[in-house]
């Protein structure tokens, strides 16, 4: 599917608000904003509309649009929602794992661990708990779990960043071998305990 000019709008800005390049509070302007793309006002308005279906902006009356602050509460409800939805999900993918996708979950493992940056690491990290989940072969659930990690990505970047360094993710690889196993019980014990340590 062709990512629309609006599509490109949401993408950028999200990553701007995800990584603190974009601060909360900030106003987004949509004649500015629509100026820096080379658009009209109809795409950048659908981009803002989607930010802040994510919760990542905010339409405020006669001030526009403008960037969220980080909530600890949402936090801790991203994380319980994660814990609850990603262990749902695994639970089936275990079922459903051919080895293709055994493989292409351990590649994207392979290539969280050698990132060289937070923000290269925080996408490829994605990618990895989408490949374990996407075998689970339900769609809301994946969507659903897709939005959680905008959401806790936000969270990790503002207390992560200053402390990142590039090392090797012992819980990817003991999901990978549980994965292997088809060990239902591990894999998600490991998953539980991977996503609550990142709170």
């Amino acid at each position: 599917m062709t990512a629309t000019i609006a599509d490109t709008i949401y993408q950028t800005l999200s990553q701007q608000i995800i990584t603190g390049d974009l601060i909360a509070g900030e106003k987004l302007r949509q004649d500015h904003i629509a100026r820096a793309f080379e658009t009209s006002h109809v795409p950048v308005r659908e981009a803002l509309l989607r930010l802040e279906a994510h919760g990542l902006a905010i339409s405020e009356p006669r001030k526009g649009m403008r960037v969220t602050a980080l909530d600890p509460a949402e936090v801790r409800e991203v994380i319980e929602m994660r814990v609850a939805l990603e262990t749902l999900a695994l639970q089936h993918s275990v079922q459903n794992m051919t080895p293709a996708a055994l493989k292409a979950a351990d590649q994207a493992r392979m290539a969280c661990d050698e990132a060289d940056n937070m923000p290269q690491w925080e996408a490829r990290n994605r990618i990895f708990h989408r490949a374990i989940l996407t075998p689970c072969r339900l769609p809301r659930l994946l969507h659903t779990i897709d939005d959680l990690h905008i959401a806790s990505a936000r969270h990790l970047f503002a207390h992560w960043r200053p402390k990142w360094v590039q090392r090797i993710d012992t819980d990817h690889a003991a999901i990978i071998q549980a994965l292997k196993s088809k060990d239902v019980s591990a894999a998600t014990s490991i998953l539980v305990r991977h996503i609550r340590r990142a709170s």
